[in-house]
Parts: C-alpha cells; structure tokens; sequence
C-alpha cells in the first residue's frame, strides 16, 4: 500500500488531481491457498486484511500496484479479487521491481527496474513507511535460509 500512496501523492503533485485509491485482499483468489474442513492447513495461510474500494470501477483505467513481479500469480490474484468489485474499462499494472520468471502471460505496464535474479534468490523490498528506510536488496539463498 506504501507504494500506491507514494504514486498517488505523485501524480496528484504533478496532475493536479485527485486520484482514487484503493486496497485489495486477494487471499482466496490465490491459487496456493487451500482452505480445507475442519483440518489444519498444509501449508502457512497469508493473513487476511480488508479489501477497500470506495469508488465504482466502472469506466475507469486501474493501475494495481506491487513491488516485486515473479510469477505473475499475485497479479492473477488480483485481477480476480478486483472484478469482484466491478468491471473497470483497462487494468494496467505498476511495480517497482520485475525480477523476471513469469509463469503466466503477464507483463507490467509500468517498471522502476529490471532485475533480473535466479530462481533461488529473491528480492526484498524495504520502504520508510514500514521499515524505516527505503532500499531494495537482493537475497540469495544462503542468506535467507
């Protein structure tokens, strides 16, 4: 969410506008989360947040905004979650870091930086909202275990 508001706050700086902003909870729209019967999981469960889209989307260009692009699962996910809500005109997607190895047919229209990593190693974004400072570290396998 850091991210979006940082771009929000930018565009209305240079726009003069104001920009829509809103949060979306894509946990059951991902294909890794299995909610089963009475049994414990298999597997950690993401935690659950609220989704908050206080606008109709309706006639509107959605940018869905991330950190790092992988798979391409996450912004699957969150196409799903997002038309639950409605039917926007476009979806575009922005992310900050794209470290390749796209599973699915998904390309961002918006970049920060290419950065190209192998598939044991991972990227970790920090930001001033939520850690004090702002800095994106790439984390190879024998430092994250």
């Amino acid at each position: 969410m850091p991210l979006a508001q940082r771009l929000r706050r930018r565009i209305g700086e240079l726009s003069n506008a104001e920009v829509a902003l809103g949060q979306l909870d894509i946990t059951f729209h991902r294909d890794d989360v299995h909610v089963r019967g009475g049994e414990a999981p298999r597997h950690p469960q993401p935690l659950v947040r609220s989704s908050t889209l206080d606008f109709p989307l309706e006639g509107m260009t959605v940018v869905l905004v991330d950190d790092v692009l992988y798979t391409g699962r996450t912004i699957r996910a969150a196409i799903d979650a997002l038309f639950g809500y409605g039917r926007p005109e476009r979806v575009q997607l922005a992310v900050l870091a794209d470290r390749g190895h796209r599973e699915l047919p998904i390309r961002p229209d918006y970049v920060g930086k290419n950065l190209p990593t192998a598939r044991d190693e991972r990227i970790q974004v920090e930001l001033v909202e939520v850690d004090e400072i702002d800095r994106v570290l790439l984390v190879t396998k024998e430092n994250h275990g």
